[in-house]
């Protein structure tokens, strides 16, 4: 167990990790000396994040860093980096600098001052980004904030600060479509904001296009709401309403010897009728597909290679022992030959055991 733990996912982020790691390393040393950790995590890079990542650890005792099996997404990635750390405290920020990690002291000194489990920082700007990408945010978090059942706080993003028994918490829930910020909200505990202006990135470009912030909006919203399945009810009703009216109509036509001319009316209640049809039935897979993807109960992640040692046991993905190279060997002296195997932690029926380290 360290005092701090810095949980970093990174995709194709050769450009900022130099930097990223200079500036983190000097953040942390600052308040907890030597008793810390970072933990990188590569998921997936096409360039050269993961070479880079094994040459900052050959020089840096404090540095471990997992590689991925393919690339599972961000938020995969952070779960498989916070599910591998060992700090008391865990601090979750991204590669790219948009989150200074000089805040590190302020963000210590409040969750000591107020006694909280989580420090969250709330952007009060957004350097560097788009008008658009601002106001789809904006509105992304206002939606969530009206259709979930608990409070997500406005403008946030991952970054933040954690107590261990919050992380342990938030590693026992198993879910596969995974909303970090909005999993730690759920978990309670005493949670305070950490206003901050966001910088612009370092380098490189954003690996959160428009489809990819789709898909997280999916994610938050089926994980943490079912008002879609209640709006299809309700659409459902007032399609009876609007029928029940049609057909009154049509009586009275009737009943006063008028034809009603033409199919216009008529093919634009069928597609009308059906389109509706259509997105209640979207609505209802959407949760659907969820539960199928729940139900099969694969691990989260799958590490490939670990440069550096001394983590905890896995709990929700499948992680090899430490590699036994020059730069594990340094950070680590490699387990003795002799030495018995630590048995694999218990697990739950129809869950496929996890390989400890």
């Amino acid at each position: 167990m360290v005092a701090l733990s810095v949980v970093i996912p990174c995709y194709n982020e050769e450009a900022c990790l130099p930097e990223l790691h200079r500036r983190v390393s000097a953040a942390a040393r600052g308040c907890f000396g030597d008793d810390h950790e970072i933990v990188l995590i590569n998921d997936g890079s096409r360039d050269r994040t993961w070479p880079i990542m094994q040459q900052l650890a050959s020089t840096d005792p404090h540095l471990v860093c997992l590689n991925l099996a393919r690339n599972h997404g961000h938020q995969l990635a952070l779960t498989a980096g916070l599910d591998l750390c060992r700090g008391e405290r865990i601090l979750v920020i991204d590669a790219d600098l948009q989150d200074p990690p000089e805040l590190l002291p302020d963000m210590l000194a409040m969750m000591d001052r107020d006694g909280a489990d989580v420090v969250y920082g709330l952007r009060t700007s957004r350097d560097g980004e788009s008008l658009a990408k601002k106001v789809t945010a904006g509105l992304f978090y206002r939606i969530l904030d009206r259709l979930t059942d608990i409070s997500i706080p406005l403008d946030t993003g991952d970054f933040r600060l954690m107590s261990r028994r919050a992380l342990d918490v938030l590693m026992a829930m198993p879910e596969q479509a995974r909303f970090v910020r909005g999993m730690v909200a759920w978990i309670g505990y005493k949670q305070v904001p950490f206003p901050y202006a966001r910088a612009q990135r370092l380098a490189g470009e954003t690996h959160y296009p428009f489809t990819k912030m789709l898909s997280l909006a999916f994610d938050a919203i089926t994980g943490f709401s079912t008002a879609p399945l209640r709006f299809a009810s309700h659409a459902g009703l007032w399609l009876i309403v609007l029928l029940a009216l049609v057909a009154v109509y049509i009586l009275f036509q009737w009943l006063n010897g008028r034809t009603i001319e033409g199919w216009t009316s008529l093919a634009l209640l069928v597609i009308g009728l059906g389109a509706a049809q259509m997105f209640v039935l979207g609505v209802i897979g959407e949760y659907l597909g969820r539960v199928y993807v729940e139900a099969k109960r694969r691990p989260l992640y799958i590490v490939a290679d670990v440069v550096g040692s001394g983590r905890p046991p896995g709990r929700l993905g499948i992680a090899p022992e430490a590699s036994i190279t020059p730069i594990s060997a340094r950070v680590m002296p490699a387990r003795s030959a002799t030495a018995p195997a630590a048995s694999a932690p218990a697990q739950p029926d129809g869950v496929p055991a996890r390989i400890s380290s």
